[in-house]
């Protein structure tokens, strides 16, 4: 089948669209257009090249003009802008960046992927020479120049997202004193300010300056260069460079004028075959509407992943192939200064948003055999739907071993798997990768638990709502002498657990009672000791005293 497909833009979604393309119709007549001067190049490693762990720039570039057309048989013009989309005549107008020419293109078939845009606040002094983004390949040149021509010492970070502490790690390796501002309350926004926290606080033992609940308000230049950022609170933070990292915001414009459905996420409306309110036209990537598979609503999903999966679908469908994308779950991972912090599907606020009836569970295993050196804590947060079991979203937070387990806990969500099934999977051990009841199935041990009865918990926050109502509740801190004299909850009563049987005597089994341990797991051996010896209402605190807030 011989059609002209034009694909509007490149790097993830377009790139993809465009490969799957041409391998789904060697007939095809592909062109793409994409306004930038790279069509095919790794966004998310831009920080590791700014931060020279990545040291060969053309390592970034993922493919070129030359190489799309040798191998694929695609022409690709960059530094071409596609500025209007005739959906009546099906023809897009192309302005060429360097010479200023508009040109006219006819298509069959027409992918958008134009991605998103760093969001650039209108505030004072937003243009001076020392600010930056890091969104596309030229960003970071120009991050990198700077840094080699200037002195520069004090660098501050606007917006503690992915992108945010990636850069602040970047220029921490550089020697610089880093400064994160981040106007949500916690680094993070898109996790559980509990687990938010846990980074947050080893970022600041490395070295790094936090302020949260503070935005930007402006930059106070000096000639060309600001001096002073400006927030919120009136603070005001001396500066050598800036880096704005406060978000993306999706490219509509050529959708809105071509008369596109927009839905109420902000993004292309698309089928599960990525074509737009137009059948002749399909999108892909930051731009589009995604379908989320825990809430079943439409999402903006803004990562590489969807993005590419999307881009092959569309790229397939329109070359005359019939593939499909179902959605996502939003999984996400970043490290910054040897802290990595993952997430898929729902975190505990956005459960509760979407009015889901669900129960937490937390734990902290260490990622491999405790008696093989090297063996780290990781802090694990499941949200798990209260009636079923069914897994609803996971959060992750550690030095090592946090990307396969949340890849494990992506799986069982997109499978639909219950935390029961977490008991039950079968995941390899040898003592330096995992432990014999690995991470994964003490999880789901943990949260079976709950659900099935067998112990009622409660998180910190519950804890300290009942401290307040109740100061002479029955709480009990079941670790060592040395545990509870080095730090425990000023209201508790120390009795090890292995002394618990023989001091039963000195409680009330009516009264209600909470039990701690340092992560959970003699807390709850406590829980089931006092349960059988006619204690009617114990309650074991959820990830332990780690998990209760300081």
């Amino acid at each position: 089948m011989s059609i002209t497909i034009i694909i509007i833009g490149g790097v993830a979604g377009g790139a993809s669209a465009a490969a799957k393309a041409r391998r789904t119709n060697e007939a095809a007549n592909i062109m793409m257009f994409e306004k930038g001067p790279y069509v095919s190049f790794a966004n998310c490693g831009l920080p590791y090249y700014v931060g020279e762990t990545i040291q060969d720039r053309d390592d970034l570039l993922l493919q070129t003009p030359e190489r799309f057309w040798k191998r694929f048989r695609i022409q690709v013009q960059v530094l071409h802008e596609v500025i209007a989309i005739d959906r009546t005549a099906k023809c897009v107008q192309v302005k060429n960046l360097m010479t200023h020419e508009i040109t006219s293109h006819p298509y069959d078939r027409l992918i958008l992927a134009p991605g998103a845009g760093a969001i650039m606040p209108n505030i004072p002094g937003i243009h001076a020479k020392n600010i930056f983004t890091v969104k596309t390949v030229p960003d970071s040149d120009a991050i990198k120049t700077f840094l080699k021509n200037y002195r520069t010492q004090q660098a501050i970070i606007i917006g503690g997202g992915f992108i945010g502490l990636e850069t602040a790690e970047a220029l921490k390796h550089r020697g610089r004193r880093v400064t994160i501002v981040e106007k949500a309350p916690q680094l993070l926004p898109p996790f559980d300010p509990d687990m938010a926290t846990l980074v947050a606080h080893h970022l600041q033992e490395k070295g790094v300056k936090i302020i949260t609940s503070d935005g930007i308000t402006a930059f106070r230049q000096e000639g060309e260069f600001a001096k002073e950022a400006e927030l919120e609170s009136g603070k005001r933070l001396p500066m050598d460079l800036a880096i704005l990292s406060i978000g993306v915001r999706p490219e509509l414009k050529l959708a809105r004028e071509a008369g596109l459905e927009i839905g109420p996420s902000g993004g292309i409306v698309v089928n599960t075959r990525q074509q737009t309110s137009d059948p002749d036209i399909y999108a892909a990537g930051d731009a589009v509407e995604v379908l989320h598979l825990v809430t079943g609503k439409h999402a903006r999903i803004a990562l590489a992943g969807p993005a590419n999966k999307q881009g092959r679908v569309a790229g397939a469908n329109a070359a005359g192939g019939d593939l499909q994308f179902h959605g996502a779950l939003g999984t996400a991972i970043v490290e910054s200064m040897g802290i990595t912090a993952a997430k898929t599907g729902l975190s505990e606020r956005e459960a509760k948003i979407h009015g889901l009836n669900y129960f937490i569970s937390l734990t902290h295993p260490l990622d491999h055999a405790e008696y093989y050196p090297g063996a780290e804590a990781i802090h694990m947060k499941l949200v798990v739907e209260q009636q079923t079991g069914k897994l609803l979203g996971a959060q992750i937070v550690g030095d090592q071993g946090v990307d396969k387990r949340i890849d494990v806990l992506a799986t069982a969500i997109h499978a639909k798997l219950k935390v029961q099934d977490l008991e039950q999977l079968d995941l390899a051990y040898a003592p330096q990768f995992n432990s014999a009841k690995g991470p994964i199935n003490m999880a789901g041990f943990v949260a079976a638990n709950s659900l099935r009865g067998e112990v009622n918990t409660l998180t910190g926050k519950e804890l300290q709502k009942k401290l307040e109502i109740n100061p002479l509740l029955q709480l009990l801190d079941v670790r060592t002498t040395n545990e509870y004299q080095e730090s425990h909850i000023p209201q508790a009563r120390l009795i090890p657990i292995d002394e618990l049987r023989d001091q039963l005597q000195q409680l009330d089994p009516s009264q209600e009672t909470v039990v701690y341990c340092r992560v959970g797991l003699r807390g709850y051996l406590a829980a089931r000791i006092l349960l059988q010896h006619g204690f009617t209402h114990v309650f074991n605190l959820t990830g332990g005293y780690l998990s209760f807030p300081q």
